[in-house]
C-alpha cells in the first residue's frame, strides 16, 4: 500500500503517538463540510441482543421469525458452535429497510440524519464479534470506517479504497451488469442479488484485510437500532463532559444519564461538538460510544432480565426483521446459548490502530494502516499465545494482596466506580417503563479509557 500525504501537504513519520494522530483527525473533521453524514448508528448492539435473546425463545416463535428475515446467499457454511466463531457485523447508512422500500416519517425525523434518499450502501459499522467455543472471553474488533485497504475483486475498478466501500461499489457493478442482461429478473431479484454481491466483496475485503475467516456475518440498516432501542429504552450511559451536536441531535449532559430510544441515536452516531465548550470528538471516539454503549445495553439486560420476557422479545424481533439480514447457516437459537456468556460481562472491545492520515487517489481522506501489524494484532486477540506466569516470593504476594485497586484509562473494571449524579437529557425512555431500567444512582461506571485502549466489558464506561 503506497504512502500518502497527511493533511498539510507532506510526507507523514510511520510511528506518530496515537494521541498527534488524534489531534489530526479533529483537524480534518474541521476541515470537512459540514453536512449530515451519511452513517450507521450503531448495528452490533441489535445483534448480541438478538443472538442473546434466542436462547429464550420457543421453537414456534424462531419459525415465526425465521419466516420474515432474509437469509442472504453471500455466505454458506459457516463453522458451527463447536469451533470458534467469527461473526461479521455490517452497519449500512441505507435510510431504507432490507427490501430497498423507505422508512416512515416518524422514524427518519427520530433518526435526525435526512430522508429515504440520503445514505447509501457504505459499511460505516464494521465489527467483528469473536465467541471462542470453550466459553471464554468474547472479543469485539472495532475496524475504522476509512481504513485504506485493498478492496477483494476491484469493484467498479476501485482496486484501492475505504474499507467500508467495498460493499457499494461492488453493489453498484452488479447493478450495472444485472440490469444490462436481467434474464428474466424482476428488479426485486437484480436488487437483492446485487446486494449479495456487495455483501461478498465485503466480507472477502475484511477477511484478506484483517487474515481470519468469517463465519457468518448480520446485515442491518438505520431503521433497526431505533426499533431496539424503543423497546428497551430507557438505556443509562455515562459521559465525562457535557456536549452537544447540531448535526446529530445530540444534546447531553456529563455524569450517569437515561436515554430514550432518539436519544441512543444521537449518542452512537454522534461524532463533533458543535456547543463552543472545546470538547474534541472525532470518528474513533464515535466507535469508543458504540462499544460503551454496548457494555452499557449488556448490563442493563442482565440487571433487568430482559430475556424473560418472552413477549418484548418476540416484539423487538418482529419490529427488526425486514432491517436486517444474515448468512444462510446463523442458528440464532443456538448461537443465543452460546451467547449468554455476553451480557455477564465476558466480552473485550478493541479499536485496530492507524499509522497516519492520509489521501487516497481520489483526493478522499483516509486513515493510513499497517496491515502486518493489524494483522498481528488480531491473531494474537483471536489465538493467544500463552505466557508463563513467574511464582511470586511470599513478600510479593503479600504486597498484592495489600495493594489498593488503581483506576486505569484501560477500561479496566478494576477502575474505581465514578457515581456521578443521573443527569437527565430530555424525555423519558420510550417503549419501556422507566421502572424497568436499572437505577442510575446505583449503577457502577468506571473510566472508558481512549479509543486506543482496550475496554472491557461490564458496567457502565464512561466515554468522552
Amino acid at each position: 500500500m503506497r504512502r500518502t500525504p497527511d493533511a498539510q501537504g507532506a510526507s507523514s513519520q510511520n510511528h506518530e503517538p496515537w494521541h498527534n494522530l488524534y489531534g489530526q483527525l479533529i483537524d480534518r473533521d474541521r476541515r470537512r463540510k459540514f453536512r449530515r453524514r451519511r452513517t450507521i448508528v450503531l448495528s452490533i448492539a441489535l445483534v448480541l441482543a438478538l443472538v442473546v435473546a434466542g436462547g429464550v425463545f420457543a421453537l414456534t416463535t424462531y419459525i415465526g421469525f425465521e419466516n420474515g428475515i432474509r437469509r442472504s446467499q453471500a455466505l454458506n457454511g459457516g463453522a458451527g458452535l463447536d469451533q470458534d466463531v467469527n461473526i461479521l457485523v455490517m452497519g449500512l447508512d441505507s435510510r431504507l429497510d432490507e427490501n430497498g422500500n423507505p422508512l416512515s416519517q416518524e422514524e427518519y425525523d427520530a433518526l435526525h440524519s435526512g430522508s429515504s434518499t440520503d445514505g447509501g450502501y457504505n459499511s460505516n459499522v464494521l465489527m467483528v464479534l469473536h465467541v471462542p467455543k470453550d466459553g471464554s472471553q468474547a472479543t469485539v474488533i472495532s475496524i475504522p470506517r476509512d481504513d485504506y485497504v485493498d478492496l477483494a475483486g476491484s469493484p467498479d475498478g476501485v482496486a484501492q479504497g475505504k474499507v467500508k466501500q467495498a460493499y457499494g461499489y461492488a453493489m453498484d457493478e452488479a447493478m450495472k451488469k444485472l440490469k444490462a442482461d436481467p434474464q428474466g429478473k424482476s428488479d426485486s431479484q437484480i436488487y437483492q442479488e446485487a446486494r449479495d454481491d456487495g455483501r461478498k466483496a465485503e466480507i472477502q475485503t475484511v477477511q484478506n484485510f484483517l487474515n481470519i475467516k468469517i463465519d457468518h456475518f448480520v446485515e442491518v440498516t438505520m431503521g433497526a437500532f431505533l426499533d431496539v432501542a424503543k423497546a428497551l429504552a430507557p438505556i443509562t450511559v455515562c459521559l465525562q463532559e457535557a456536549t452537544q451536536d447540531t448535526y446529530s441531535g445530540a444534546n447531553f449532559k456529563a455524569g450517569v444519564q437515561q436515554l430514550n430510544a432518539q436519544q441512543a441515536v444521537a449518542f452512537v452516531r454522534q461524532r463533533r461538538d458543535t456547543s463552543g465548550s472545546g470538547v474534541d470528538l472525532s470518528d474513533l471516539d464515535r466507535e469508543r460510544r458504540q462499544q460503551a454503549f454496548i457494555s452499557s445495553l449488556l448490563t442493563q439486560l442482565k440487571q433487568t432480565s430482559t430475556f424473560t420476557d418472552l413477549n418484548k422479545v418476540q416484539g423487538i424481533l418482529n419490529a427488526v426483521k425486514d432491517k436486517m439480514a444474515v448468512d444462510q447457516s446463523l442458528n440464532l437459537i443456538d448461537f443465543g446459548f452460546k451467547a449468554k456468556q455476553l451480557t455477564a460481562g465476558h466480552i473485550r472491545f478493541v479499536t485496530l490502530p492507524i499509522v497516519q492520515f492520509g489521501w487516497s487517489d481520489t483526493g478522499e481522506s483516509v486513515n493510513i494502516v499497517d496491515k502486518a501489524a493489524i494483522q498481528a494484532q488480531v491473531a494474537q486477540l483471536l489465538s493467544p499465545q500463552p505466557t508463563a506466569t513467574p511464582t511470586p516470593t511470599p513478600t510479593q504476594a503479600s504486597s498484592a494482596q495489600q495493594a489498593p485497586q488503581q483506576g486505569s484509562d484501560s477500561g479496566s473494571q478494576q477502575a474505581p466506580a465514578q457515581q456521578a449524579p443521573a443527569a437527565g437529557s430530555g424525555g423519558q425512555g420510550s417503549g419501556a417503563a422507566p421502572a424497568a431500567a436499572p437505577s442510575p444512582s446505583s449503577t457502577s461506571t468506571f473510566n472508558a479509557g481512549d479509543w486506543s485502549s482496550v475496554l472491557q466489558g461490564g458496567g457502565i464506561p464512561c466515554v468522552k
